[in-house]
């Protein structure tokens, strides 16, 4: 029988899940005091759940060592005043050694980005979150871009009794209802890993809490999303959304190769240079899309700096 899990944790994924950006130096090396500088105004600001070591933070680009040293500084820039969740993954022997770190370092959540590889199965895909699991005594948030399990599979999955959530990015409602359908009788949740211009539809489908990028920029707008969602205030919900729609666009530019490239920019553009992207991701934008880019920050009255 699964053991409920701490209701602060279950809180904290109910509401904004942050994805902070990994800063680089001029020398292409990750920045620790412009990182701990990011986490503390996303901690100061309020959001709910502080994801080190996601995509926004460019997990894929680190090192393992840089993975586990972000995530050192990451607990110690919020202080406690949030949870934070590290991101884990690549081989079975990384996504354990990243596990166990993340609890040495007192993190709260591990999420487990799901395996790229082109030849994995669901048998082992299961086998693999589950082994990964067992690596540490933190909950695990399963991230679920490729849902390719079937139904008894999902089942399966779920059942191991240290997941608390499963972060699912795939736009499929009809889909998602039936997830989450399985996922209530094991007492998991599940929320939109789609940033915040999916919050609303997921959120009616019986999704609750969503990712965002937006929370190192203007994380007011993504607590206002939150709020009104809660409130059941879907009109509201929806005007918010329609604001940060443009940037959304933005960042799915080039085959989502601009994701976190627009984060960074508008970073720079207001003033705070967390450096360039680190390949694969699209180093830079071109001139035009930098104008569209601070005409919407203008919008939303931001300072260009």
């Amino acid at each position: 029988m699964r053991t409920p899990f701490d209701r602060r944790l279950v809180e904290a994924l109910s509401g904004v899940s942050g994805v902070h950006v990994t800063p680089y130096g001029p020398d292409g090396a990750v920045d620790h005091d412009r990182l701990a500088a990011v986490v503390d105004a996303i901690a100061a600001a309020g959001i709910d759940n502080i994801v080190t070591g996601g995509n926004t933070g460019e997990f894929y680009a680190l090192t393992s060592g840089e993975v586990r040293a972000a995530c050192r500084t990451a607990v110690t820039a919020n202080a406690g005043r949030r949870a934070v969740t590290a991101g884990i993954g690549r081989s079975l022997a990384d996504a354990c050694g990243l596990a166990e770190a993340a609890a040495h370092a007192g993190a709260d959540m591990v999420m487990l980005h799901q395996a790229p590889d082109p030849f994995q199965s669901p048998a082992g895909a299961i086998d693999y979150t589950h082994r990964v699991a067992e690596a540490s005594p933190l909950p695990l948030v399963l991230y679920l871009r490729n849902d390719f399990y079937s139904r008894e599979q999902f089942e399966a999955l779920l059942s191991h009794p240290r997941i608390i959530g499963i972060k699912y990015a795939s736009p499929d409602i009809a889909r998602l209802m039936d997830r989450i359908e399985v996922a209530r009788r094991q007492a998991v949740l599940v929320v939109c890993g789609l940033a915040e211009t999916w919050a609303a539809p997921f959120s009616a489908a019986g999704a609750t809490g969503f990712t965002s990028g937006l929370v190192n920029l203007l994380p007011a707008l993504s607590i206002a999303v939150r709020d009104a969602l809660r409130k059941g205030d879907y009109a509201a919900a929806r005007e918010h959304v329609r604001r940060i729609a443009p940037f959304e666009a933005m960042r799915a530019m080039q085959g989502n190769g601009c994701n976190v490239t627009v984060v960074k920019e508008a970073m720079r553009l207001t003033g705070s240079d967390v450096g360039r992207v680190r390949p694969p991701g699209t180093p830079a934008l071109q001139p035009g899309e930098v104008e569209a880019l601070a005409m919407l920050l203008r919008d939303w009255g931001l300072e260009i700096r």
